[in-house]
């Protein structure tokens, strides 16, 4: 009878080791899921911005040398200093804009730790149950 019941402990500590494990493969399936994502979405995010980016940059020097050349015999310096604070304000809302979004965007992984946790809360509960 001993021997049956230390098989069955045995046979019991084996199929809740097979569920860790299948616990644990399903979290780093979703782990590598979102990190994919995360990755993907930011290779796209840093191509379209280098591209916006040269492309108003061009555009800015364009509008920089139209404007100080149409007013170059009237009002040069102030033509000058016009476009510069435009620039100024341009880049102020960029960066206001950056640290909205870094401060807005999820954290990585928030649904592989969300996840983690309701299984740390489910298996805390069936532990002081089960004493």
């Amino acid at each position: 009878m001993e021997d049956a019941s230390h098989g069955g402990l045995r046979a019991a500590f084996a199929r809740l080791g097979a569920a860790a494990l299948e616990l644990l493969k399903t979290r780093a399936d979703l782990a590598a899921l979102e990190f994919s994502e995360h990755r993907d979405r930011a290779r796209t995010l840093l191509i379209l911005l280098g591209v916006a980016g040269i492309a108003f940059a061009f555009a800015a020097m364009s509008a920089t040398a139209l404007v100080v050349v149409y007013f170059w015999e009237t009002y040069r310096i102030a033509a000058l200093v016009g476009v510069t604070l435009i620039y100024v304000v341009v880049g102020v809302f960029a960066l206001w804009r950056l640290s909205e979004h870094r401060r807005t965007d999820p954290t990585p992984f928030a649904e592989t730790r969300a996840e983690l946790e309701r299984d740390r809360e489910w298996l805390a509960g069936h532990l002081r149950r089960d004493k």
